[in-house]
């Protein structure tokens, strides 16, 4: 590849933690045959999509990563970034990049930003007000920035993973009553999350257009987003972009194009998918990326060059057994071929 190209990867780790160690309410977590395998499984992937920038989810043990990254032979190549403070007893996103490409300290943002309001009296006099209290992310939203060449520029890049589409568990809750909420647990619960999941995305995109506006910063968004591209989470991260014809130019300032959909207008057939529930194929896992690396844009700096996806381990459902993750692993390349001249 040459030295100004770049590639990104989403990986979620299948909670990637020491053997013994608690994952989530199990407390034995992994036998240390399970992690063996899981460790097995994770390097083969990473050597085999190579990509310059990881973007990690589900990580408990950053120490299990490095294992997994030095069996893969990538240990003197790339760098993982994942919280200095983390003591793994929760999940968090992690990167592995390149150590040649790192510019400046990532950083992991808990907080959402201040602008991030979400209070309506409606938009009509027939809408009752809404007003959602959320003020942080699920799972604290890494973010770095990274250069391919010092012939081109920067990179911001931010990994994320949102709250998942599983209904929330009410029961729990001070206020749940059995018999008045029990029939209802499931919707109330799915409706939580897609309240908790959707200002997630806003959230977000609130930090991504104060970066892309009015700019020509290039962005990238790696994550399990835990919805499909046509949801209204993607939408939110999207803007929703206008993608062109074959000889129409342009690009939406900011806007970010869906990988997934990128190579979809260059597939005679669609088979992407990264997650399976109760048989249905969906994909959860994105890779979302500025006009900077659309073809069609007027500002393209980087032409999108093919997204493979690593998902045949999907198709059994033994993942203990395997070592393998419940999430595809996709991949997307970019060549710099900047549309404007004077950009080589």
């Amino acid at each position: 590849m040459a030295a100004k190209d770049v590639s990104f990867c989403s990986f979620n780790l299948l909670n990637l933690q020491l053997p013994g160690k608690s994952v989530y309410t199990d407390k034995d977590g992994w036998s240390g045959e399970v992690y063996d395998r899981k460790i097995d499984f994770t390097a083969g992937m990473l050597a085999r999509m190579d990509a310059d920038l990881f973007g990690f989810q589900e990580l408990w043990a950053p120490k299990a990563l490095e294992e997994a990254i030095d069996r893969a032979g990538m240990a003197e190549s790339h760098l993982l970034l994942a919280p200095p403070d983390h003591s793994g007893n929760r999940i968090t996103c992690a990167a592995a990049i390149r150590r040649d490409l790192l510019v400046n300290e990532p950083e992991w943002i808990v907080d959402f930003p201040s602008e991030m309001v979400l209070h309506s009296t409606g938009d009509d006099p027939q809408q009752p007000e809404i007003s959602v209290n959320l003020e942080r992310f699920s799972r604290p939203v890494l973010r770095l920035q990274l250069r391919p060449s010092p012939d081109t520029p920067i990179i911001e890049a931010f990994v994320c993973h949102f709250k998942s589409k599983r209904p929330a568990e009410i029961y729990r809750e001070k206020w749940y009553d059995r018999d008045t909420h029990g029939a209802h647990r499931t919707a109330l619960g799915y409706a939580l999350s897609t309240i908790r999941r959707t200002a997630e995305a806003a959230a977000l995109r609130v930090l991504i257009t104060d970066i892309a506006k009015k700019t020509e910063t290039p962005v990238v968004l790696i994550g399990d987003m835990n919805d499909d591209k046509d949801s209204n989470t993607l939408n939110i991260l999207s803007e929703q972009p206008r993608f062109l014809t074959a000889l129409s130019t342009g690009g939406g300032d900011n806007a970010l194009y869906a990988a997934q959909t990128l190579q979809e207008y260059r597939s005679v057939r669609d088979v992407y998918y990264t997650h399976i529930y109760q048989d249905q194929h969906g994909s959860l896992d994105h890779i979302l990326v500025s006009e900077q690396f659309y073809d069609n844009s007027r500002r393209r700096l980087w032409r999108f060059d093919g997204l493979q996806v690593a998902n045949d381990h999907l198709n059994w459902d033994d993942h203990k057994d395997s070592g393998t993750n419940d999430h595809g692993i996709i991949l997307a390349h970019f060549k710099w071929q900047p549309a404007r001249q004077g950009l080589v």
